[in-house]
């Protein structure tokens, strides 16, 4: 006799981090408890973009775009990607100083990431964007122009954080080091949503899961690199594993009060700053430790 499995359709992005974190829920290497998890892997902005239907039950969302989504889903306390004093980068072919920057237009990985953001708060000015999708932005940049629009500048996330140099590509400012010089906190970019109309039986259970899967990639960290290898486009395994140092840790663990403090000072400036039309307070999933 089957047994029907609660299903759980999870969004995350093909990149190693996300990879290295689901790494032991998308291979069945933990027991997941009388629930199905069914994964879609999209990129962040198009996860973002499906979030506002509230298509899937657990995803990958920019704590920028969260602020639009309260109503729809509350943040897990695991799963998080936090920059501490390192973040999305913004690269040019020359130099040039955040003046410059201002008169310039910017290949961007989507409105709603919180690389976005960040840098519309380090500018503290709109500036001229053109949304490119992520893995084309130092192409973009190397070129000049992307679909016949000149680009002076890129705002990269991902791995192009540790490759955009092989390019011989000027970095021109690291929003993580800025945010971290202004508040003194890391910069916290994305999330895992659970949606809220699960109830908060299934969005605690949904999250202990999460959190086991993050746990045993930390705790067989080749097996899981080997895996998230698959997503690493031009890494190297050298290169993988310095990434996914620099987004799966401690803080993918649990964003902790210095965390959640970051979260709320994100959310709370760029409401300040025009940028989020209204003040928003997050909501964590609360699991027993």
């Amino acid at each position: 006799m089957s047994i029907t499995k609660h299903l759980i359709r999870v969004g995350h992005s093909p990149d190693p981090d996300d990879a290295f974190m689901f790494h032991a829920l998308a291979n069945g290497k933990i027991e997941t408890d009388g629930y199905e998890f069914r994964h879609e892997l999209v990129d962040i902005e198009t996860l973002n973009q499906r979030a506002f239907a509230g298509e899937l039950e657990l995803t990958a969302l920019s704590l920028h775009a969260y602020a639009y989504l309260t109503d729809r889903y509350a943040l897990c306390p695991c799963g998080a990607s936090i920059g501490d004093r390192y973040g999305p980068m913004v690269v040019s072919r020359t130099a040039m100083s955040l003046d410059d920057l201002r008169k310039s237009t910017i290949a961007v990985p989507g409105k709603l990431t919180t690389a976005f953001l960040a840098l519309r708060l380090c500018l503290a000015t709109d500036f001229a964007h053109v949304i490119v999708p992520f893995h084309q932005i130092l192409d973009a940049v190397e070129a000049g122009s992307f679909q016949g629009r000149p680009i002076d500048a890129g705002l990269i996330i991902h791995e192009g954080q540790l490759t955009y140099g092989d390019r011989k590509l000027k970095l021109i400012v690291d929003t993580g080091k800025w945010w971290h010089e202004e508040t003194g906190l890391p910069l916290p970019l994305g999330a895992n949503g659970v949606r809220k109309d699960l109830g908060p039986a299934v969005m605690r259970d949904v999250t202990r899961l999460l959190k086991k899967s993050i746990q045993y990639g930390l705790a067989h960290r080749e097996e899981a690199l080997d895996y998230a290898l698959r997503y690493g486009r031009d890494l190297d395994r050298r290169r993988a594993d310095e990434f996914v140092g620099m987004y799966v840790n401690d803080w993918t663990l649990d964003f902790g009060s210095r965390g959640r403090e970051a979260v709320r000072q994100l959310l709370a400036r760029g409401h300040a700053a025009g940028v989020i039309p209204q003040a928003v307070e997050p909501e964590f999933v609360e699991v027993e430790a």
